[in-house]
């Protein structure tokens, strides 16, 4: 082996981690475009950071019907709706995060995002869940 095989073979190793991440997450936004004025980046960012807040809030809430509320039927069904939906939330947070990061750089509108209906449709649809249980407790 010589010593370029061996260079070779040291970078594929490191870049596996980042082609990993790349095949989850896309490119990373910022390496595209020019720098926009750094308030519409925060305010992008703490936009983000509100659905990642609105998420653990669902996790929390999610966790805390399934282990402190009394046993009583549909119970961890309510719970499970609460985590699926708290996943949703922060597993789609990121890429809405990306694609406006990305317009604000190339100048383009900002996308449209179906995370504000994907959270109306899900707390309608445990509210909807709750008020069942509720209504045929025994």
């Amino acid at each position: 082996m010589t010593p370029d095989d061996h260079d070779r073979e040291h970078d594929d190793m490191h870049d596996r981690p980042r082609r990993a991440w790349r095949s989850i997450f896309g490119e990373d936004p910022r390496a595209v475009g020019s720098e926009p004025d750094y308030r519409f980046s925060f305010a992008n960012e703490r936009t983000f950071l509100a659905w990642i807040r609105t998420a653990l809030a669902l996790l929390a809430g999610g966790l805390g019907v399934e282990t402190v509320l009394p046993e009583f039927g549909g119970r961890k069904e309510l719970g499970l709706l609460l985590l699926v939906l708290g996943m949703a939330v922060a597993a789609t947070s990121y890429r809405r995060w990306a694609r406006n990061e990305r317009a604000l750089r190339t100048g383009t509108p900002l996308p449209p995002s179906n995370l504000p209906s994907l959270l109306a449709v899900g707390v309608a649809a445990v509210g909807l869940a709750a008020a069942a249980i509720i209504l045929f407790a025994e």
